[in-house]
């Protein structure tokens, strides 16, 4: 498992998010304070507070994780 922090600050970037995530066949976590929701639920991402980074667990073997970040680069605080 990898985790990382991630912005989703606007409507669009969180609709750009999900479109980009249910490509990938693995499973995706959000965790904001004690609130866990599965990353490919818009609904569920909307009841998180979006001002604050969130953090992202990807479940993923370690050759696939790359290309998943890749793909997710644009919403990865660096």
């Amino acid at each position: 498992m990898k985790t990382v922090q991630i912005s989703l600050n606007s409507i669009d970037k969180v609709k750009s998010f999900v479109n980009e995530i249910t490509k990938f066949d693995n499973d995706f976590d959000l965790v904001s304070g004690r609130y866990v929701i599965d990353a490919k639920s818009i609904m569920g991402i909307f009841s998180l507070d979006l001002s604050k980074p969130i953090e992202l667990n990807i479940h993923a073997e370690d050759n696939v994780t790359d290309t998943i970040l890749t793909a997710l680069d644009p919403y990865i605080i660096k």
